[in-house]
């Protein structure tokens, strides 16, 4: 539960992540002109259930759990009606009446008044170390995770082995002061009577009699053989690394945006105006400005981060190329070659491919696949040193979709490639396409049928 949560920068600037500078997003299909005015504004055509299944579904388990959790309280409740033979800090014994029951819920030991007086004193050895040793809380954790993931069947798997456990745990206190035969014997003519609490610790369990007997013969495992469990930290290590560096390679313009000035501040810490940068500090903002989109920089209002930047790209004392986070000159679409500043250039060529793809993109599709409202549509491709366009990835609700997205993006025209330092790189985009589909009419397939 805990990994994915997990997020090491260490391992993260270690790997340097590809930057893609994120494009405007493009409007096709039967869009209301409102939206096309404004892209913010995009809602899907077809209005969304009112409830989630998935979530009705899970709800229905969660509270199935919860009921069942309930009820188990209810039982023990019950059991705790009884009187106690037995009631301080330490331990409470509760004597049943008219049953053979043995089992432990936190501090209070449950007896059956039938018990023959002989087991009851080795049952009491063996529950005194469920209590000594706080067994109810690991059994409680799990039935909260019951509530919460019933879905898994991990859960109750580990509940069940978490409680087999316990009784290992027990039956190995209660065989140092008494002869392990007479142990078994009394596990054996033991009447099995027990109550189907998940959360208390009960004696007479008949599902694991025979293992607690089984490990009962085992012997402790030496000490070199323990080392086997090492091979835990290198697959740890692995998973680690894994959902370190594992992160969407398309963000939003609000995420972009926001990560982009946190970078920012770091980077200005590093810098604080001096005139000269170390290879060391050199390597960490590179670091840093490899995750920083281009649209980001280029829209940053604030003249000093812009001087600092520049003072980085012209400092001579680093090692490596500067990012493409902060190129020196973009890419530009047939025809945008005339504007000057990297503003002009983007501008153009976001209004270039935006026509393109309206013009080129299948948009019967639509009808085609049985699609309905706004699909949306993620192409990344990359404008190579060459100046010619390679898609790199797809990702859309339907494979037909991607595979359209990517007939229309290759389709795109050779570009002049951006620079750096006067020589031509390679630079990243991704491009956000949303196809509004609208919702049939009986009008519409009235006249379609004519």
């Amino acid at each position: 539960m805990l990994l994915p949560l997990l997020r090491i920068p260490e391992l993260q600037n270690a790997i340097s992540a590809e930057n893609f500078v994120l494009l405007p997003e493009v409007l096709i299909g039967a869009a209301p002109e409102a939206i096309l005015a404004n892209p913010a504004n995009a809602m899907p055509a077809k209005a969304s259930p009112l409830l989630n299944p998935w979530l009705v579904i899970y709800t229905g388990g969660f509270l199935f759990s919860l009921g069942f959790f309930f009820n188990k309280l209810r039982l023990i409740r019950q059991l705790f009606s009884f009187k106690p033979l037995i009631n301080t800090s330490e331990i409470k014994i509760v004597e049943v009446p008219d049953s053979t029951i043995a089992c432990t819920f936190y501090k209070t030991v449950f007896l059956g008044a039938s018990l023959p007086k002989k087991e009851r004193e080795q049952i009491l050895s063996h529950e005194k170390v469920h209590v000594r040793q706080k067994h109810t809380f690991d059994l409680l954790f799990f039935e909260l995770l019951r509530i919460v993931f019933w879905f898994n069947p991990l859960v109750y798997i580990y509940q069940s082995r978490i409680s087999a456990l316990h009784e290992f745990m027990a039956d190995a206190g209660v065989v140092k002061n008494v002869k392990k035969q007479e142990y078994f014997q009394q596990l054996l003519n033991s009447a099995f009577n027990t109550r189907d609490i998940s959360f208390i610790n009960q004696f007479f369990n008949h599902s694991i009699i025979k293992k607690r007997i089984v490990m009962l013969q085992k012997t402790k495992s030496n000490s070199v053989s323990k080392f086997k469990f090492l091979i835990i930290l290198p697959l740890m290590a692995a998973m680690l690394t894994y959902v370190a560096c594992s992160d969407d390679a398309i963000n939003s313009p609000a995420e972009q945006e926001a990560t982009a000035r946190e970078k920012l501040k770091e980077i200005k810490a590093i810098v604080n105006d001096s005139t000269k940068i170390t290879p060391e500090d050199h390597e960490k903002i590179t670091s840093i400005l490899n995750s920083i989109s281009s649209q980001d920089l280029q829209n940053s209002e604030n003249s000093t981060e812009k001087i600092q930047i520049q003072k980085l790209k012209n400092a001579t004392s680093g090692t490596g190329d500067v990012p493409f986070a902060v190129i020196e000159e973009v890419p530009a679409y047939p025809g945008c070659e005339q504007f000057s500043t990297n503003e002009e250039r983007k501008e153009c060529m976001s209004n270039k491919i935006t026509e393109f793809i309206n013009k080129n993109f299948n948009t019967s599709l639509g009808k085609e696949l049985g699609l309905t409202g706004l699909n949306r549509i993620y192409v990344q491709f990359r404008i190579a040193k060459d100046g010619n366009v390679e898609v790199l990835g797809a990702r859309a609700p339907h494979p037909a979709l991607e595979e359209e997205a990517r007939r229309v993006v290759n389709l795109l025209p050779k570009m002049t490639p951006g620079k750096q330092r006067g020589e031509e790189v390679g630079v990243l985009y991704s491009l956000p396409i949303s196809f509004m589909v609208p919702e049939a009419t009986p009008e519409a397939e009235n006249v379609s049928d004519n």
